[in-house]
């Protein structure tokens, strides 16, 4: 099936590289493009997309107050945040409006691409290294919570569930590594990577890869620095 992408960002060569993209991918379509959260929302009962990426600073409505507009009254549509930003403030703020994820705006083609795989079947997908920070975080505001505290949490590989080379591509995730970041580490192909990490999702029961690397920290199975 194809899926239909709605592109919304106020420049007009970034959305141009992004449909070149796009545009390789058969099984994707960029339907429209628009430059603002108003738009954003006519060209939506126009053109019926099934995932939205959404630019966060727009003039006018930005991409947060569009994106909860969007998800509340369309709550079937997926949108996916594009930023510059890395700070987790930023983040949290577009997720807890409804996005299901959120991308840097330096991000490789691969990791678009994945993004929109993933988002446009239910998962959610954060950029490599927003994740780490979110992750970094979380165990800094949880260290010493009654209700939590990763300190607590003594960390082990997970050699019951995980191969060893496994748990090295699960730790690298938790780093912050991309696909190829994880390929030059370990000096093996992004495909074999990819089938390690369809691997870790499939024993650890998660959709994607943020779920992994949440799931591995608060048991303890990755260690953040």
């Amino acid at each position: 099936m194809t899926t239909k992408i709605l592109l919304i960002d106020d420049h007009k060569l970034f959305r141009e590289g992004v449909r070149r993209i796009l545009e390789f991918e058969d099984s994707f379509e960029v339907v429209a493009e628009g430059d603002d959260g108003e738009v954003a929302l006519e060209l939506i009962e126009q053109y019926g997309p099934d995932v939205v990426l959404m630019d966060i600073n727009m003039p006018g409505k930005n991409g947060v107050e569009a994106t909860a507009e969007v998800t509340e009254r369309f709550p079937d549509l997926k949108v996916i945040i594009l930023s510059i930003h890395d700070d987790e403030n930023y983040v949290t703020h577009a997720l807890k409006t409804g996005a299901q994820g959120y991308l840097l705006k330096e991000m490789d083609s691969e990791s678009l691409i994945e993004a929109i795989r993933v988002v446009s079947q239910g998962g959610s997908y954060l950029h490599p290294r927003v994740t780490h920070n979110l992750v970094k975080e979380y165990r800094r505001l949880s260290d010493g919570n009654d209700g939590y505290a990763y300190k607590a949490v003594e960390y082990r590989k997970p050699l019951h569930l995980l191969t060893r080379r496994e748990c090295e591509v699960l730790q690298l995730l938790a780093d912050g590594n991309s696909n190829k970041g994880v390929a030059e580490s370990l000096y093996i192909s992004e495909k074999t990577v990819k089938n390690h990490v369809s691997n870790i999702l499939t024993k650890m029961n998660v959709n994607d890869r943020t779920q992994a690397v949440v799931t591995a920290i608060k048991n303890g199975w990755v260690e953040v620095l």
